[in-house]
C-alpha cells in the first residue's frame, strides 16, 4: 500500500518530481527514462525467471509460407506478381526459423534440470521475430520480444509471451538486453537492422567485451555470402583470418541444433544461473 500524503488532494501543494509526467517526458529527464528502460525489463525478466536467451535476429519482412503464397495467388500486376515471388521464396526463411525455435524449445524443456531455461528471444515484430516466438509458443514454451517504438513495420506479433513482451524507445537500450542474456544469436537473412546487430554482436566478442562464452550462427550461407565477403575483409587486413572463427555457419534447423546445443550443454549445463 502506498503512502497517502495528506497534502495530495490540495491543489496549491507542489507535485512531487516522478508524479509530473510532464518533467518525466521533458529532455531534463531523458537519464531517468534511459535508467527505467534498463530497471523494468531487468526486474520482470527476473521476476519471472528468463536467465538465458537464444536470439534469434531476421528480416522484419519475410511472410509465412500460406500467407505468401495467398498474397501470390492475389497478385493483380506485374510488380504485385514479382513481390509475391520474392515473398514466396523468403517464407523458408520464416519457416526454418519457426522450426528451429520449435526444436530449440524441445530441446531446453528436456535439458532444463541441468540448470539453465535457453528461452528463445526476438526482436518482437513481424517476420523472422513473429517465426521463432511462434515456433517456441507452439512447443508449449515461453519466448521473450523485446519491441521498439518504430513508425512502421514494428508492432508485437501475437505469439510474445505476454508477461515477456517489451517495448523500448532507444535502440542501444534494446541492444543491450539482447546481449545481456544470449548465451547463443542465430542471426537469419535480413536488411540493415539485421546486419547492425550482427556486426555489433561480432564486435563486442572480438574485442572480449562480453563476460561469457557466446555461440553465433549465421544461417543461410548462399544469402550471406553475397551480403558480406568476410574473406575479402581478411584479405584487406582489416579483420583477421582468426575472426571468421568467431562464428558458424549453418543452412537447415537440424545443422542448428546439431552445431548449438552441443555447444550450450558444454558451456552452461551444468552451471549455476547468474
Amino acid at each position: 500500500m502506498g503512502y497517502d500524503c495528506p497534502f495530495m488532494s490540495n491543489p496549491e501543494y507542489p507535485k512531487k518530481a516522478y508524479h509530473d509526467l510532464e518533467f518525466l517526458n521533458s529532455p531534463a529527464a531523458r537519464p531517468i527514462r534511459l535508467l527505467s528502460e534498463y530497471l523494468e525489463p531487468r526486474d520482470r525478466l527476473q521476476r519471472r525467471g528468463v536467465h538465458d536467451t537464444i536470439v534469434f535476429f531476421g528480416s522484419a519482412r519475410f511472410k509465412d509460407k500460406q500467407t505468401a503464397e495467398t498474397i501470390a495467388a492475389e497478385a493483380k500486376t506485374d510488380e504485385d506478381r514479382a513481390r509475391a515471388e520474392r515473398l514466396v521464396a523468403g517464407s523458408r526463411w520464416y519457416e526454418d526459423a519457426r522450426r528451429l525455435a520449435h526444436m530449440l524449445t524441445d530441446w531446453a524443456a528436456e535439458n532444463r534440470g541441468e540448470g539453465r531455461d535457453f528461452v528463445v528471444c526476438t526482436g518482437g515484430g513481424p517476420g523472422i521475430m513473429e517465426a521463432a516466438n511462434r515456433g517456441a509458443q507452439e512447443a508449449g514454451g515461453l519466448s521473450v520480444g523485446f519491441n521498439i517504438s518504430l513508425p512502421f513495420e514494428q508492432a508485437p506479433n501475437p505469439y510474445i509471451t505476454p508477461e515477456l513482451s517489451f517495448d523500448f524507445h532507444y535502440f542501444f537500450m534494446r541492444k543491450l538486453f539482447f546481449a545481456y542474456l544470449a548465451k547463443a544469436i542465430i542471426v537469419f537473412p535480413g536488411g540493415f537492422g539485421t546486419l547492425d546487430e550482427l556486426a555489433e554482436i561480432l564486435t563486442l566478442v572480438q574485442t572480449d567485451k562480453l563476460r561469457k562464452k557466446m555461440k553465433i550462427l549465421i544461417y543461410g550461407t548462399e544469402f550471406w555470402n553475397k551480403v558480406v565477403n568476410f574473406e575479402a575483409l581478411v584479405e584487406a587486413g582489416t579483420i583477421s583470418p582468426d575472426d571468421l572463427e568467431l562464428f558458424d555457419w549453418v543452412d537447415t534447423p537440424e545443422e542448428a541444433v546439431q552445431c548449438l546445443t552441443p555447444w550450450l550443454k558444454e558451456h552452461y549445463g551444468s552451471q549455476l544461473l547468474f
